[in-house]
């Protein structure tokens, strides 16, 4: 066999094209959004903290009384108490995610349901921290009834009030849920198409 037989041979085999599966590159594109949400979690880990440093020098602030600032000091030690409950769940999923190794269906499923479920216990949060806030204002009317602002509670009625905190209620939970969904939703979104992609295939 000469030279130009063997130069034919060698130009006649085809090689093998190097496919790289559909699924591996979604999986890798997904890794986009994970970690626009992880970036996302710290920031708002380090506003919620500074949010609560504000918090504490408040009774400064406004000038409270000794016997308001105990009373305040109650409420911000509940406040507190549940935050950290939620810091403590989103530090333990945060630092998990980094463990795994998100290249498998099964891993990018997981990190997405524990994101929803974390975006749960954030609204969960915010509600009671809104009543823990309303809840302090009563009792601050109550001990301070020589103040205008209690003056001007006791000339409106209780229908009112009430209907009041029914409707920051309601605001607040709006804005918790458009919050959320601007703040996490489109990421998560992008993470349930590619899910959905790979189920698919």
């Amino acid at each position: 066999m000469n030279f130009d037989d063997l130069k034919s041979e060698w130009n006649n085999e085809k090689t093998p094209e190097t496919n790289i599966p559909g699924n591996i590159l979604m999986i890798k594109e997904a890794k986009t959004p994970i970690d626009r949400i992880r970036t996302k979690m710290k920031q708002e880990f380090f506003v919620q903290v500074v949010a609560l440093l504000i918090m504490a020098v408040s009774p400064r602030i406004f000038g409270f009384s000794a016997e308001m600032k105990q009373v305040f000091l109650i409420f911000y030690a509940v406040t507190c108490g549940f935050t950290s409950y939620y810091f403590f769940k989103f530090y333990i999923f945060y630092r998990h995610s980094y463990d795994l190794s998100l290249d498998t269906r099964k891993n990018l499923l997981w990190f997405y349901y524990e994101m929803k479920l974390n975006i749960e216990l954030y609204k969960a949060l915010t509600y009671i921290i809104a009543f823990i806030f309303l809840s302090f204002i009563s009792v601050y009317l109550f001990m301070n009834q020589g103040t205008i602002l209690h003056q001007l509670v006791n000339k409106i009625s209780t229908f009112y009030i009430v209907l009041n905190c029914f409707v920051m209620i309601l605001v607040i939970g709006v804005i918790t849920e458009l919050w959320a969904k601007f703040y996490y939703g489109a990421n998560l979104e992008k993470i349930k198409v590619i899910l959905d992609q790979l189920e698919d295939e």
